[in-house]
């Protein structure tokens, strides 16, 4: 009777695990076939009416895009937008600057950089790819780019950065003369600074003289020229920035880089990192503070660069350059640090406003008195 009874239950085990299996392999390959990817919407799980959630991330984006676009849309680097943000805030920075006194920035002008900045960064992308797809390859975070990876040709790619270029030349010629012969001085730097990583250890430099010609642009495109008492040491801040961010971020690839022959400032600093980005951090932070004192800067301005220095303090202080994942999110924190001198300019600017209105006061009642 035992013996009858244990058959039957390991029967019925049996059956019972052929069909767990069985809907295991069937769930897998609907999930394979069917399922949605990171970014789709979903519907909820249980009964009721079918929701969708919709995230908002660029990656989400970039992925919820029909699929013929997305490899072009990985190439313009949309499905990480903080390359789109550091070219961007040196020219917010200008733009804030040339406004009028206790006025905002121009918002014509904001939108207008920010539309050239996507398009701009997108095409310096797709330059970089085109000048290092074999390099790409052979990098681990790098293999999957759309031209390295074979999803865009070199053909298509050549159309792609044309219709880009293309659309930058239309933004630019929103703007005054100066202004148009002025950004037409930085290509040159736009196509030429992919390969400065061949050539000299230095190319963060290189980056950086081309990521911040905005600071020089924004001025121009609200005043008409540039002040060089302004414009040049903020520009120089930018640069330094560069130099800061991007050695960071460079820290990420250093073995990759020095098995296939590239250069970088982390393959030159090495261990020695933390002094030259302090060093930098400084030469950022003085200035800045010279920006300050040209443009007739009031406190919230020079609040703001004291939180700039924490923020480097700390960056550079808890960095871990043998740590990936450490540096990409310590790169990505310059966003916050960009946006913080941005605020400061704003608010400063509109003390201004405050502090003539004050001076006025005291005027009309030494002559009425």
């Amino acid at each position: 009777m035992l013996g009858a009874r244990g058959a039957a239950l390991a029967r019925g085990l049996q059956v019972l695990t052929h069909s767990w299996r069985r809907d295991s392999r069937a769930l897998a390959l609907a999930r394979g076939v069917g399922a949605p990817r990171a970014g789709h919407w979903q519907p909820s799980a249980g009964p009721g009416p079918r929701r969708r959630r919709l995230s908002l991330s660029a990656a989400a984006v970039v992925n919820s895009a029909p699929r013929p676009l997305q490899p072009y849309l990985r190439l313009m680097r949309l499905d990480k937008p903080i390359g789109t943000w550091l070219l961007y805030l040196p020219c917010t920075w200008s733009i804030g600057l040339a406004a009028e006194p206790g006025c905002f920035p121009d918002w014509y002008m904001l939108s207008l950089f920010g539309t050239g900045a996507v398009l701009m960064r997108g095409a310096g992308c797709t330059i970089n790819d085109m000048w290092d797809r074999d390099y790409d390859k052979k990098v681990i975070r790098t293999a999957s780019r759309p031209i390295a990876s074979g999803d865009i040709s070199i053909f298509r790619s050549f159309i792609f950065l044309g219709g880009q270029l293309t659309l930058a030349l239309g933004v630019l010629l929103c703007l005054n003369y100066y202004s148009i012969a002025l950004g037409a001085a930085s290509l040159l730097l736009v196509i030429t600074y992919p390969l400065m990583k061949r050539i000299t250890y230095w190319p963060q430099l290189a980056l950086g003289l081309t990521f911040n010609w905005g600071a020089l642009l924004g001025w121009s495109a609200v005043k008409g020229s540039c002040d060089p008492s302004v414009c040049l040491p903020l520009y120089f801040s930018g640069i330094m920035w560069t130099l800061i961010y991007d050695t960071i971020y460079a820290h990420q690839d250093k073995r990759d880089d020095a098995l296939i022959g590239l250069k970088s400032t982390a393959l030159r600093f090495r261990e020695n990192t933390k002094q030259w980005l302090s060093g930098f951090g400084v030469a950022m932070l003085g200035a800045l503070s010279l920006v300050g004192v040209n443009s007739g800067q009031t406190a919230p301005y020079y609040t703001a660069l004291a939180a700039v220095g924490a923020h480097l303090a700390h960056q550079i202080y808890t960095l871990d350059i043998h740590r990936p994942e450490d540096c990409w999110d310590k790169f990505t924190s310059n966003r916050t640090l960009g946006l913080i001198v941005l605020l400061g300019i704003i608010l400063g600017n509109l003390w201004k406003e405050k502090k003539t209105d004050e001076a006025k006061k005291s005027i009309d009642s030494k002559i009425e008195n």
